[in-house]
């Protein structure tokens, strides 16, 4: 694996360079990456200066870089102007005789590898810690393709259209497999390794309801979360317990409307928590949301429901055994707030139930592996399993390249239906985040974990983990 990390790395490295020779000028800097507006290429192959995009929305309230987004929480974001950062494979795409046709019509091509490394107390496996499940090993987490055409929903004299399609591998692919897609590598075979379609959408824009609606139709990742699967959208390179059990991506249809710069509503009918359509298990499922943004630009509120059906879990044979699948509900709320320039805070909290659960929840007929997984479906849980708990993530931004992240919960998982291990747990967290160049970033960090009840840990060993890692991002 170390080989073909290394490989891989090598590749993207010289593809970084190779985009970046034929720009690199006396009045160019050293980095692999542009950002400017669809229409900034003239005759000479020189660029223009970028003006700052309009917008309908209330202008966005952190820097990125060096923060992942400079936006509140909410998916699809209406009023916002597409990104038009220009990575290193479109540098080489927009050189192409199709470069001008892709620039017009906004379709991009990019993506990263996200590798990393930890030191752990545990010896085979750091779940139900997430995502560097591999204690004490460099691991490929994620090599990420996208290839998208982004909604323009600022301007209102026309209807617009978009879809993202993303690819993903990696052993991060086991914390986003939903039923139905390409979940066999997980459900069936309980591979370390494995790949995910992790996005598959299409956007359809009007500016005629309300002050503008983005309809999504396909799967995308959950909306209301602070943390997201894809590494570089997240403030550090681990996941809070809180995130690690909740919802990761949803597949139906999504309407989201802005009714003016302060609010916006949303409502989704979808196959269930990490089900596709075709699934055995899946069942019509609610989603409904609101997001505030105050008139200072300082405080924001997303509350979602995010799953709501009958909440029983689902139960059905596959892979010649009885197997199941988690149905849980639940509320999820995120506080924003922003003190200045430098530091911003951010909370996160759920209550979850299912009903009739079984341990652990979703099991995997593959074989137990030494780092988890696998071995069927768990004990009943008879009645109304519970989980539920709170997590902040506090920001302080040092320079225009980093940032350090203090992250702290508390969550309690009452039968055991989410972790597998009954019991209150606490995370304390420190991280730091340096953006090396616009294409390279490194995220040490050191967090202790702990279940105050029962050995979680390490195959139900320990009952803390303590661990120092480092994780790379390389944007191609």
């Amino acid at each position: 694996m170390r080989i073909y990390l290394t490989k891989a790395l090598w590749t993207a490295f010289s593809l970084c360079f190779y985009s970046a020779g034929s720009v690199w000028s006396g009045e160019e800097n050293n980095y692999c990456i542009e950002r400017k507006s669809t229409d900034d290429l003239s005759n000479n192959g020189q660029e223009e200066k970028k003006e700052e995009p309009k917008r309908r929305a209330l202008p966005a309230p952190f820097a990125s870089p060096p923060f992942p987004s400079g936006e509140y929480q909410g998916s699809p974001l209406v009023g916002v102007p597409p990104d038009d950062t220009v990575w290193p494979l479109m540098k080489v795409l927009y050189r192409s005789p199709l470069g001008n046709a892709m620039k017009r019509n906004r379709i991009r091509a990019y993506g990263w590898f996200n590798g990393s490394g930890n030191i752990s107390n545990c010896k085979k496996s750091n779940s139900p810690f997430s995502y560097w499940l591999v204690p004490n090993k460099f691991e490929l987490d994620q090599y990420v393709f996208r290839l998208e055409r982004q909604v323009d929903s600022v301007q209102t004299d026309h209807a617009d259209w978009g879809f993202r399609s993303t690819f993903l591998y990696g052993i991060d692919y086991r914390y986003m497999n939903a039923g139905g897609w390409t979940s066999w590598q997980l459900l069936e075979k309980n591979n370390l390794y494995g790949y995910d379609f992790t996005e598959q959408y299409i956007d359809i824009y009007t500016p005629k309801v309300a002050q503008g609606m983005i309809v999504r139709i396909g799967r995308w990742i959950a909306c209301p979360d602070i943390e997201t699967q894809f590494a570089p959208d997240n403030y550090m390179g681990s996941h809070s317990l809180l995130f690690t059990f909740d919802t990761y991506t949803q597949t139906g249809i999504m309407f989201t409307v802005m009714l003016n710069k302060n609010w916006t509503v949303q409502a989704a009918l979808h196959a269930g928590t990490d089900m596709a359509p075709w699934y055995k298990g899946a069942v019509p499922t609610g989603m409904f949301g609101v997001r505030w943004v105050s008139d200072s630009n300082k405080d924001s509120i997303y509350l979602v429901l995010n799953d709501i059906n009958s909440s029983r879990f689902r139960r059905f044979h596959m892979y010649g055994q009885k197997l199941g699948h988690d149905n849980f509900n639940y509320l999820v709320g995120t506080w924003q707030h922003k003190f200045n320039d430098d530091i911003h805070t951010k909370t996160e909290s759920y209550f979850m139930w299912t009903r009739d659960a079984v341990l652990g929840g979703t099991p995997s007929a593959g074989p137990v592996k030494s780092f988890g997984g696998g071995g069927g479906i768990g004990a009943n849980i008879k009645g109304t399993a519970f989980a539920y708990g709170v997590v902040n993530y506090t920001m302080f931004k040092f320079s225009d390249k980093g940032f350090f992240t203090v992250r702290n919960e508390i969550w309690r998982d009452e039968q055991g239906e989410r972790s597998g291990f009954s019991g209150t747990y606490s995370s304390n967290a420190i991280g730091f985040s340096l953006n090396v160049t616009d294409i390279l970033q490194i995220r040490p960090e050191f967090g202790y974990y702990r279940n105050w009840d029962h050995k979680a840990f390490d195959l139900g060993t320990k009952k803390g983990l303590l661990l120092f890692a480092a994780d790379m991002t390389l944007r191609y």
